[in-house]
């Protein structure tokens, strides 16, 4: 089953460690990039009963022989809990590897990105004790990549781009130029990306349209989330159909249907429902008839 769009943000760090470099790149910040990565252990839970537990965690080993700690949190919302948080987590991993940390928050929504990149200051006023500054990638600093050429010359980054802008006007353009450069890669590469961006859409009306994109220009695939992709597509497709054939039956018989009547038939995703709804439009008198003890 495809998971949620938080998984999708952090997840991609781990399926490509290089993107941090590229992503700090993109944000104007230097960071050398990793010659090896390690993915370590998300649980920062105490002995005590306390349970902490990171999104993702890597250590990056650099060029310039500093090694780092990057946690990666996919932040959905603003939580005023959070800045403490991350504030620990930056303690605990500098006490326990003995490496700098550093935190990257991922957001889909330009608010929250712009609330998490707001410096927060622990201590008195005058003298603050800890500032935390996450560093933040989202729609509001990642760009927009609707040339498929682009797509190509980085895949990982561009599909970071897609996620972070699942509600943007052109997610379209963006979606069409990922299945457009998919269609020629190997099944080992395109397949964690297609679950990836399918992750990422989450409930957004995105959703739909990448469904509907794998269905047709990734026709050819046969991984599991692609098959899947598709079915949920078939479903819903047959699904909307049924529907239609519900209205189209009282309409061609001159039966007034209610706004409310046709908001529950369009509405409904019970594919045994709708066909009971069906015969029952044939010999109706009004639409409220096909609702019968119901």
């Amino acid at each position: 089953m495809v998971g949620s769009s938080h998984e999708a943000m952090h997840r991609i760090f781990q399926d490509h460690p290089g993107l941090f470099s590229r992503v700090s790149e993109v944000l104007g910040i230097d960071f050398a990039p990793p010659t090896s990565v390690t993915v370590l252990p998300t649980d920062l839970t105490e002995a005590r009963p306390l349970e902490r537990r990171v999104d993702t965690l890597l250590r990056l080993e650099t060029e310039d022989d500093e090694p780092l700690i990057l946690a990666v949190e996919a932040q959905s919302g603003k939580d005023p809990d959070k800045p403490a948080s991350w504030a620990y987590y930056a303690s605990y991993l500098l006490t326990k590897y003995r490496l700098q940390p550093m935190l990257l928050v991922v957001c889909q929504d330009r608010a929250t990105a712009e609330w998490a990149a707001r410096p927060v200051r622990f201590g008195p006023p005058q003298w603050p004790l800890l500032v935390l500054r996450p560093l933040v990638a989202g729609p509001h600093n990642m760009p927009v990549i609707t040339d498929p050429a682009e797509v190509r010359k980085d895949p990982a980054l561009a599909t970071l781009s897609a996620i972070t802008h699942a509600t943007h006007p052109d997610i379209g353009r963006i979606l069409k130029a990922m299945t457009t450069v998919l269609r020629d890669m190997p099944h080992a590469i395109a397949d964690p990306i297609v679950e990836l961006i399918a992750q990422g859409m989450g409930k957004h009306p995105a959703a739909e349209l990448w469904r509907n994109l794998v269905a047709v220009d990734l026709s050819f695939y046969k991984s599991y989330i692609s098959q899947e992709i598709r079915a949920e597509g078939r479903a819903e497709g047959e699904t909307r159909r049924a529907a239609e054939d519900v209205l189209a039956v009282l309409d061609a018989r001159g039966i007034h249907v209610p706004e409310e009547a046709r908001a529950r038939v369009t509405g409904c995703a019970d594919p045994e429902a709708l066909r009971r709804w069906l015969r029952r439009a044939v010999t109706a008198t009004t639409a409220d008839e096909i609702f019968t003890d119901e």
